[in-house]
């Protein structure tokens, strides 16, 4: 149940990307692209950005309406999905991957919303149960570019939305333009859950879970409104962490 009253509008986890030191500090420090904030202030939350503190993670599962994993420059450890060999491209964060896991897996457990952007998505795939390619070049017959050569801030390639979906409802689209910037994406569909978008390469671009109130994976990156349905998609998270 959510502990906000009716005046206050929802409280949205964002996750960080961590980066070691170099570039803007010399110290480790936390990295997150502004509009991740801004999505979310223009639909209706507040952005709160969280450190990967794993003892606070239940103070933040008391605190937060809703959460959203973010993408970054990395990969999701192959050895939680249970490979035995690791990809050379495979580039892991453990820390970052460890709280991720934590927070991700409590708030699935209090059925409050949570959103996987990008490598968000794969993490929560595997939360749930599911796998990952690790290099879609090594596993796709002639795969589109994911990592796209354009700005992210235009799309890449289309997807098409699978009918009877939560995302197709929220949508209202049978096809979305996408921004792409990954080298992994789902293989196995975790238990439960559901593909509801995909490349027309045969890559998985989103999944979702019924069986919780708001559970939608998505693999391109909405929070850059490239799309009307992007904004839908945001508008219809933070909907859900007010309800």
């Amino acid at each position: 149940m959510n502990q906000h009253s009716p005046a206050r509008p929802p409280l949205i986890g964002i996750t960080l990307d961590s980066e070691e030191p170099g570039g803007y500090s010399k110290f480790p420090w936390y990295a997150l692209r502004q509009n991740y904030c801004s999505a979310v202030t223009a639909t209706g939350g507040v952005p709160v950005v969280l450190p990967h503190e794993p003892d606070a993670v239940p103070a933040y599962l008391d605190l937060l309406d809703g959460l959203i994993v973010t993408g970054g420059n990395f990969d999701v450890d192959p050895a939680l999905f249970g490979a035995s060999e690791k990809h050379d491209t495979v580039k892991v964060k453990a820390a970052r991957t460890q709280f991720e896991w934590a927070i991700t897996r409590g708030m699935l457990d209090r059925n409050k919303p949570v959103f996987g952007i990008c490598g968000g998505q794969q993490l929560l795939n595997v939360v749930l149960g599911g796998t990952l390619i690790q290099h879609i070049p090594d596993s796709v017959k002639e795969p589109l570019a994911h990592e796209q050569p354009n700005p992210r801030d235009q799309a890449g390639h289309p997807v098409k939305v699978s009918a009877n979906t939560l995302l197709r409802r929220i949508v209202e689209a049978e096809e979305l333009p996408v921004n792409s910037a990954h080298h992994q994406a789902v293989d196995a569909v975790a238990p439960g859950a559901v593909c509801d978008a995909i490349a027309p390469d045969g890559v998985i671009e989103g999944i979702e879970h019924p069986a919780y109130k708001f559970c939608i994976g998505v693999q391109w990156h909405p929070e850059f409104f490239i799309s009307e349905g992007d904004r839908k998609l945001f508008a219809a998270f933070i909907a859900a962490c007010k309800a």
